[in-house]
C-alpha cells in the first residue's frame, strides 16, 4: 500500500514587517522550505512593509515530512539578504485542524542552534561485565549536516555523552557527509541507567563551535531496542521565542492532504460506479439506474453526492480528480456532460462542481494550447514596458514622458497613445486566438460542442441566440485567456510576477479580453466609460470571436473519437523550455565558471534536447529513459548556485552526470520537478547519489577519492511540484473520492435505507413525509434504494481493505531508526 502526500501552501501577504533599509522600507520576499529542502521563493515586493504575494505551491511528498518553513528577508542589490524572521509549522500543527491552516502568524526570530538538518548513522550496544555497565557507540557517518562555514561546508565532529562521561571522534574538515567510522566505549557508575545523547558540531578555529545538532535515546531504548541506523538530527529542546509581533506577520494558508493508497484492484468496484452515472443505465455493467429517470433528481448518485457535501477549496480538489479519474478512462467529455445535463445554468454558478471541473478540466488538457496562443503577445508586453493608461484618474503624465519629446504631453496625447498599443497588442491576442481552431485540443472542443448542444436543447428561443455562445467564451475568455493575461506567472507564461507598470497593461488587456468574452453586453454600462475609445475595435472583435466560436464546436464524427488518456501531455509534447548552462563534459583546466555554457534546452516525455539556439537545427540529446536521478547540486561544488545534476546510465551500465546551472530557485525547483516526473517510469532509480562533483581527484562533498563510489545522499525523485503536467494517477484520485463519499455515508444512509424500512406498507407509501419523496413515484424511490445500497456496499468494501492492509502494516511495523 502506498503513501501518497500532497502539501498545499499560499503565501499570501505579509504586515507591519520591519525595515531594513536606509529608506525606511523594505523589499521582502519569502522562501518556502519543507525539511530544509528550498521548494518556492516568492517574487520581491520592492519597498513595501506590507508586501502582497499571493502565491500558491503544490508540492508532492510521498515520503513523511517533519516541518514547514518560511523564511521572510530583505533583498539587498549589494552584500547578503536581511534574514527579517521565520514561521516554523510542524506537521503535527499542520494536521491539527482537517481543513488545515489559514491565518496570520507571527514571524519569529532565526535561532542558529535551532537551523539543524542532516541525519547521523550509529550503531550502539550496552555491555556489562565486572566493571559495571559500558555503553560502545560506533558512530560511523552523517550526511547532509547544515553548512556553517562560509565555504558552504563545515568541519563537523561528534561528542557522545553518557551519564557524566563524554567522548570526541576526530574532526573532518570541509564537509557535510562526513566518514567517522569510529567507536567510543563509555562506563557509568552503578545506578540508574542514564540516556545516551550524541552532538554534532562544527569546529571552528576562531571562537565558538557551532551547533549541528543531536540525538538522545532514553533508557529503555538502550535496553530493549538499542540503536542501529540512520536518526534525524533534532535542535536542543527549547521554548520557541516569541517576537510578539515587533518582526511582523504573515498570512498562511497550509493544508496537508495524506492518505493511503490501496491496490488499484480494490478500487475497481468504485470506479465502475463512478463510470455508470455517467454513461448511464444502458452503458453501465450492473446498476439499472443512476442518472434521472423522467423528470427526478439523482440524487443517489456517487457524483450527486459529492456535489452535495464538498465546498470551497475542497471542491475544487475533488474536481481535479474527477477530471483526471474521467480523462483516464477516455470519458471527460460524458463526465462534463452529466454534470451539465440537468441544468447548464450550474455553469453559470462560479462555485458549483460543473463549473470547477470545466475550469479544471481546461487547465489540465488546455495549457499548452494556452501558452501556445498568448506566450508570444505576453512576452512583447513584459519586454517593451509600454506605459498604457486610458483612465484620466490614474493617468500620470511625469512618467509617459518617453512618449512625445516635445515636453510633456497633454491627456489626449498619453490617450491617444496607449489606444495605439492597447488595439496592437489586442489585434494580436484576438488573432492568435481566432486563428487557432485548429491548434486548440479536440477534448475541450468535444466539450464545448456538448455544451453548446445541452444549451441549445435549453434556451431555444430566439431571443436567447447568444447565451450558446456566452457559455462556451464564458470559459475559453473570462476564466481561461483573461485570468492568464492578468496573471501570466500562475500560468507559467512568465518565472516572475510583473511590475507595477507591466502590471497595470496587463489589467487593461484582460478587461478588454473579458469584454469581447462577454460579447459586448456591457459595453458602455458601469463606471468604466474612460474605455469607451476602445469599443469600436472590441465591436469588429466580437462579431470574429462569434465565427470562431461557430468552427471551435464543428466537429466530425472522426474528430469526435478518443480513447482512454494514458497521460495529460503525450510524450513528444514539450512541457518546458528554456535556457541553461551546462557544463562541459571535460572542461579541462578552465576555470569553473567559464567550464558552464549557454545553451537551449527542451524537454518531453522522450528526450531531454539542446542546442546554442532555439533556431539552431543541430541539436544533441539525452533519452529521459536513461535518467536515474535529477538532483541538486552543493553551491560549493563549482561555487555556483543553482546547479543540478542529471544522472544517466548508457547501455553498459555506465553513469554519466551532466550538470545544469539555472538562473534562479525558482527555474531550478522547476526542472527538477518536471525532470522527475517524466523520468518518474523509469527503473532502477538511483537512491543514493553525491551532491557534489569529481574534482581533484575526490568527491568534494563526502571526500571520498573513488569516482565510483556509492552516493552520500538519499535522492529525492518523487518530491516534485504539483502542476497542470502532473501525470494521472487513477488510484490516488479514486482514493480521494471515496474519503468524499465517506462524509455522507450517514447521510445517505438515512436519506434513502432508514425511512424506507420505518414504513414500507403501500397505504404508508401514499402518506410518506413530502420532503423525502413528494413528486418520486415508487418505481424510482426504488432504484435509488438500490443504488444508494450498492453504493453503500462498495464504500464498506474499500473500508474492510483499508483496515486489512492497516492490520498487516502494524504487523510490520518495527520501531527504529530512518531508512537508510
Amino acid at each position: 500500500m502506498a503513501k501518497n502526500s500532497s502539501l498545499n501552501v499560499r503565501v499570501v501577504e505579509g504586515r507591519a514587517l520591519p525595515a531594513k533599509d536606509v529608506s525606511g522600507s523594505s523589499d521582502p520576499y519569502c522562501i518556502v522550505k519543507v525539511d530544509d529542502e528550498v521548494v518556492a521563493r516568492t517574487a520581491t515586493v520592492w519597498r513595501s512593509l506590507s508586501p502582497f504575494w499571493g502565491e500558491e505551491y503544490t508540492v508532492h511528498l510521498p515520503l513523511d515530512f517533519h516541518h514547514l518553513a518560511f523564511y521572510v528577508l530583505d533583498e539587498d542589490t549589494v552584500g547578503h539578504d536581511d534574514i527579517i524572521g521565520k514561521i516554523s509549522l510542524s506537521k503535527e500543527a499542520i494536521t491539527a485542524d482537517p481543513r488545515g491552516i489559514d491565518s496570520w502568524i507571527n514571524l519569529s526570530r532565526v535561532d542558529p542552534d535551532a537551523e539543524v538538518q542532516g541525519e547521523i548513522y550509529l550503531a550502539v550496544q550496552m555491555l556489562e561485565d565486572g566493571r559495571g555497565r559500558c555503553v560502545r557507540c560506533h558512530v560511523l557517518k552523517a550526511r547532509d549536516l547544515a553548512p556553517r562555514d562560509i565555504s558552504g561546508t563545515s568541519d563537523p565532529f561528534a561528542r557522545v555523552f553518557w551519564g557524566n562521561q563524554s567522548l570526541e571522534t576526530s574532526t573532518i574538515k570541509k564537509t557535510r557527509f562526513p566518514h567517522w567510522d569510529e567507536v567510543l566505549e563509555l562506563r557509568e557508575m552503578p545506578g540508574a541507567l542514564s540516556p545516551l545523547r550524541v552532538e554534532l558540531w562544527d569546529w571552528d578555529m576562531v571562537g565558538k563551535n557551532d551547533f549541528l545538532g543531536m540525538v538522545e535515546f532514553p533508557p529503555k531504548v538502550l535496553q530493549q531496542n538499542p540503536p542501529n541506523g540512520w536518526f534525524r538530527l533534532l535542535p536542543f529542546t527549547r521554548a520557541e521565542e516569541d517576537s510578539g509581533g515587533n518582526l511582523g506577520a504573515l498570512r498562511l494558508k497550509v493544508r496537508l492532504v495524506e492518505d493511503r493508497v490501496l491496490p488499484s484492484q480494490c478500487y475497481q468496484p468504485l470506479r465502475e460506479l463512478l463510470k455508470t452515472s455517467v454513461l448511464g443505465p444502458a452503458e453501465g455493467p450492473r446498476l439499472p439506474l443512476l442518472l434521472s429517470v423522467l423528470a427526478q433528481e439523482d440524487v443517489s448518485s456517487p457524483l450527486a453526492l459529492l456535489e452535495e457535501l464538498t465546498l470551497g477549496d475542497c471542491r475544487q480538489d475533488l474536481a481535479t480528480k474527477l477530471v483526471k479519474l474521467f480523462l483516464g478512462q477516455g470519458l471527460a467529455g460524458p463526465f462534463l456532460d452529466y454534470l451539465t445535463r440537468p441544468d447548464p445554468n450550474t455553469l453559470f454558478r462560479s462555485n458549483s462542481l460543473a463549473s470547477k471541473s470545466m475550469e479544471q478540466f481546461m487547465k489540465l488538457v488546455g495549457m499548452p494550447y494556452l501558452h501556445e496562443v498568448l506566450k508570444p503577445v505576453i512576452n512583447r508586453v513584459f519586454e517593451e514596458k509600454k506605459y498604457i493608461e486610458l483612465d484620466p484618474c490614474k493617468m500620470d503624465l511625469s512618467r509617459s514622458k518617453r512618449i512625445s519629446f516635445k515636453g510633456t504631453p497633454s491627456e489626449e496625447h498619453v490617450r491617444e497613445a496607449s489606444l495605439g498599443l492597447l488595439t496592437g497588442y489586442l489585434g494580436s491576442i484576438v488573432d492568435a486566438i481566432v486563428g487557432s481552431v485548429g491548434r486548440c485540443p479536440p477534448a475541450i472542443r468535444l466539450a464545448f460542442k456538448q455544451l453548446h448542444r445541452r444549451v441549445e436543447e435549453r434556451f431555444p428561443q430566439a431571443e436567447h441566440k447568444d447565451v450558446k455562445y456566452l457559455a462556451i467564451s464564458g470559459f475559453l475568455f473570462l476564466r481561461f485567456f483573461a485570468p492568464a493575461i492578468l496573471a501570466p506567472k500562475l500560468f507559467d507564461l512568465r518565472d516572475q510576477h510583473a511590475g507595477p507598470q507591466t502590471s497595470r497593461s496587463l489589467l487593461l488587456l484582460a478587461k478588454a479580453v473579458q469584454s469581447i468574452g462577454n460579447l459586448g453586453q456591457q459595453l458602455g454600462q458601469g463606471k468604466e466609460l474612460w474605455m469607451a475609445p476602445l469599443h469600436p475595435f472590441l465591436l469588429h472583435s466580437i462579431s470574429r470571436v462569434r465565427d470562431f466560436l461557430d468552427e471551435l464546436v464543428d466537429m466530425g464524427g472522426e474528430e469526435e473519437a478518443g480513447g482512454p488518456a494514458r497521460a495529460l501531455v503525450p510524450p513528444s509534447v514539450t512541457v518546458r523550455e528554456g535556457y541553461l548552462l551546462k557544463r562541459k563534459e571535460e572542461p579541462g583546466s578552465l576555470a569553473t565558471r567559464f567550464a558552464f555554457k549557454k545553451h537551449y534546452f527542451w524537454l518531453s516525455g522522450e528526450t531531454l534536447s539542446y542546442s546554442k539556439s532555439p533556431e539552431w537545427q543541430v541539436r544533441s540529446s539525452i533519452p529521459v529513459s536513461h535518467i536515474r536521478a535529477v538532483e541538486r547540486v552543493d553551491e560549493g561544488a563549482f561555487q555556483l548556485p543553482h546547479v543540478m545534476q542529471v544522472v544517466t546510465q548508457d547501455g553498459s551500465g555506465t553513469l554519466h552526470t551532466t550538470y545544469l546551472q539555472c538562473k534562479n530557485v525558482n527555474e531550478l525547483n522547476q526542472w527538477l520537478s518536471a525532470l522527475r516526473k517524466a523520468s518518474a517510469p523509469n527503473p532502477d532509480k538511483l537512491a543514493a547519489c553525491h551532491p557534489g562533483a569529481f574534482r581533484s581527484m575526490r568527491w568534494t562533498c563526502c571526500l571520498q577519492a573513488e569516482r565510483s563510489a556509492a552516493g552520500c545522499s538519499r535522492t529525492h525523485s518523487a518530491v516534485t511540484l504539483g502542476d497542470w503536467s502532473d501525470p494521472l494517477d487513477p488510484d490516488a484520485e479514486t482514493q480521494m473520492v471515496y474519503r468524499q463519499l465517506l462524509l455522507g455515508r450517514d447521510q445517505l444512509r438515512i436519506k434513502f435505507l432508514e425511512e424506507s424500512y420505518m414504513d414500507t406498507s403501500p397505504e404508508a407509501d401514499t402518506g410518506k413525509d413530502a420532503t423525502t419523496t413528494e413528486g418520486t413515484c415508487p418505481d424510482v424511490l426504488a432504484q435509488q434504494r438500490e443504488a444508494a445500497t450498492h453504493l453503500l456496499e462498495v464504500l464498506a468494501d474499500l473500508d474492510q481493505a483499508h483496515e486489512e492492509f492497516q492490520r498487516q502494516e502494524r504487523g510490520k511495523l518495527v520501531p527504529g531508526p530512518l531508512w537508510p
